[in-house]
């Protein structure tokens, strides 16, 4: 019978330390060949709804699977249903809000091991809403960090997150009255916003910053302006077919000029040595995380095996006879 795991099974299964294990696992899963991660695609409903959905197979550890949402005016509702690769019976049905916003986090601490300077100590960040608190928490596993500085419009939210995030990480975290300001002088750089137009500009860019842009999966949507793309040095995403489809940064920054795409790096590569990330001090590097499947897939994997050995979770009848 397959396991029911609630929102509330999975935050006390999954940390961050795990999350980061996982999502490293994937992106080495993809360079294997043993993973393989289908775009997302996205099903628009009355209302101005979406189901959205996206798949991933790991031969290695035997699962495959998807994660499913709706997002509509009343919210969004993400599922995880995992498979057996090798039976294809259904192993659990993963709430997966939770499981989203810390893969997502995961992401990009992982992007940031790999891409910032070693030194980086000091981080900006756009954006203070559910998703920034696990973007913050996974940087600084990634980095050891001195301070932050975080802005959102809402300046009641981002004192909150301010005071939040310094309790719960150890790391002076101040609320700042402007975009700029918490750019200026980061040596990392998160921008998690829904924003349509531009929240960082090019001008603002320091020489050997490293920038994680998170927040937009739509092609109408971006994040950066065109300037702020151009200055990066090494751009790296977690799938150059899905950005192709949704990285409204990149897709608005490039244009017409389909060539500028074969300069952008999958992380999968950097991770096996395929292609550099980072090759000296001075480059601005750039991630950009659309948020792919296998992700999703390698960890609700995790979650399964330790729910299984744990006792947590219900079994679902289904298709018994």
């Amino acid at each position: 019978m397959p396991l029911l795991l609630t929102e509330a099974d999975v935050q006390e299964l999954l940390t961050m330390p795990l999350a980061l294990e996982a999502v490293e696992t994937s992106f080495r899963r993809l360079a294997e060949g043993t993973g393989v991660s289908h775009p997302r695609q996205r099903l628009r409903m009355v209302a101005k709804g979406y189901l959205h959905y996206m798949a991933a197979s790991d031969s290695a550890d035997g699962y495959m699977g998807l994660k499913i949402y709706t997002a509509s005016p009343n919210g969004v509702r993400f599922l995880v249903p995992l498979f057996s690769g090798q039976s294809g019976e259904l192993l659990a049905l993963i709430e997966a809000n939770y499981l989203g916003q810390m893969r997502t986090g995961a992401a990009t601490g992982f992007a940031t091991r790999l891409l910032a300077r070693d030194d980086a100590r000091k981080v900006g960040i756009i954006g203070t809403g559910l998703q920034a608190r696990t973007q913050l928490e996974a940087v600084s596993h990634a980095r050891k960090l001195e301070s932050v500085r975080a802005f959102s419009r809402d300046a009641g939210r981002r004192e909150q997150f301010a005071k939040d995030m310094t309790a719960k990480l150890g790391v002076p975290v101040a609320a700042v009255p402007t975009a700029q300001d918490a750019v200026r002088g980061a040596d990392i750089l998160i921008t998690s916003t829904t924003s349509t137009k531009p929240v960082v500009e090019g001008a603002w860019l320091e020489q050997g910053m490293h920038i994680n842009a998170i927040g937009v999966n739509f092609a109408e949507k971006r994040e950066l302006d065109s300037d702020a793309v151009e200055r990066c040095d090494v751009i790296v995403a977690d799938s150059v077919e899905q950005s192709k489809l949704e990285a409204g940064d990149l897709i608005q920054a490039f244009g017409a000029d389909a060539s500028r795409w074969t300069a952008v790096r999958e992380l999968s590569d950097v991770v096996s040595g395929k292609v550099k990330g980072r090759t000296s001090r001075d480059q601005i590097t750039l991630f950009k995380s659309n948020g792919i499947a296998i992700e999703d897939i390698v960890v609700a994997g995790r979650i399964y095996e330790l729910a299984r050995k744990r006792g947590i979770g219900r079994d679902v009848p289904m298709w018994e006879k």
